[in-house]
């Protein structure tokens, strides 16, 4: 698979495994908990992550990535209430976007495919996902991080030990490897 396309999906499975992890650090109080009407719960954030996925990722390079079954405005009201469902739609929205990417090939990169009836070139919808998702990860991990207050454990270098981590780094000889290559191998050994 082109380096592209391999550090794409890199990117991609680091993002979706700290959603996991904030996830497992919560109730299902916390993950439907919102600080006021107009902000949107964690449960509510995955919903759309999820109905976005779906439908940029489905058929990806044939249809339009904004496909007429998708209802948007539906993705901000809550109607579960149950942590299964949420994580079940979760896991489905990524299993597609993983389908999708997996099945490109270098070729692929420079083919024009559509959302919402404008032009991008694979590489572009690739990277403006890239972009969207973890600004939405982002939003899952800050309320995570509000409800847990000092019990949250850090999916990061912890506060206070960025000169430590920076020493171990430093001890090692230089080398050319993903910068989520050590943290997904210990997802996967966690799992």
């Amino acid at each position: 698979m082109d380096n592209f396309l391999a550090a794409c999906i890199k990117q991609f499975q680091y993002y979706k495994s700290l959603g996991d992890k904030t996830f497992t650090q919560l109730s299902t109080e916390q993950l439907f908990w919102h600080p006021n009407e107009s902000s949107n719960s964690i449960a509510l954030i995955v919903k759309h992550l999820s109905g976005n996925m779906l439908s940029r990722w489905t058929d990806f390079l044939s249809t339009d990535g904004e496909k007429e079954n998708r209802n948007r405005d539906q993705e901000f009201e809550n109607s579960w209430t149950d942590r299964d469902e949420l994580i079940t739609y979760w896991n489905a929205g990524w299993a597609c976007l993983f389908r999708a990417i997996e099945s490109l090939g270098e070729e692929d990169l420079a083919k024009i495919i559509y959302i919402r009836n404008q032009g991008h070139t694979v590489m572009e919808a690739i990277l403006r996902q890239l972009a969207h998702y973890p600004y939405h990860i982002g939003q899952i991990l800050y309320i995570g991080k509000i409800c847990l207050d000092d019990k949250w454990s850090s999916l990061s270098i912890p506060k206070g030990h960025s000169a430590s981590y920076n020493s171990e780094k430093f001890s090692h000889e230089k080398q050319q490897q993903h910068f989520t290559s050590e943290f997904l191998k210990g997802n996967q050994e966690n799992m």
